[in-house]
């Protein structure tokens, strides 16, 4: 979802928002050093598999997921990365690694950190390597409707 269209649905929903262009960067910890804000405040969206199921974890930039417990948190056999070649196709409007974490969209379920359900603000990629959306977590939480729970870690 290209930055044009993920606005045109925060404001179709009534979402209050900002925009927030940064420098190029790929990595979490970049794209927070450049916008200027700091690591726990940036979602990053990661995208795994639960029991082969394609879905996203979105946690603290600071963070990283605890495999071992989002396996036991979810109850399932198998949770691991998902290669880019596994869902690059699942957002062909967006720059790889930059989806924002709206998977609610593309059919996916969406885990959230508990750590990141305590913020009153996240911010997220826009689609692109350049461009990030902050806006309430209650809003995002309202729109997306996450499961929220423990597997991150810092």
């Amino acid at each position: 979802m290209p930055v044009k269209k993920l606005k045109e649905f925060l404001d179709k929903e009534g979402v209050k928002y900002i925009s927030i262009g940064h420098s190029t960067a790929f990595t979490a910890q970049q794209i927070a050093a450049s916008a200027h804000i700091p690591g726990k405040e940036l979602a990053k969206t990661v995208i795994v598999k639960i029991n082969s199921k394609i879905a996203m974890a979105v946690l603290p930039a600071s963070n990283k997921i605890d495999f071992d417990l989002l396996r036991d948190t979810v109850g399932a056999d198998d949770v691991e990365l998902a290669s880019e070649q596994e869902f690059k196709d699942m957002f062909p409007e967006c720059e790889v690694g930059a989806m924002p974490p709206f998977g609610n969209l593309y059919g996916m379920d969406v885990f959230v950190a508990e750590k990141l359900a305590d913020d009153m603000e996240i911010a997220f990629n826009a689609g692109t390597h350049t461009e990030l959306i902050k806006m309430s977590y209650i809003d995002f939480e309202r729109l997306v409707k996450p499961i929220v729970i423990r597997f991150s870690a810092t």
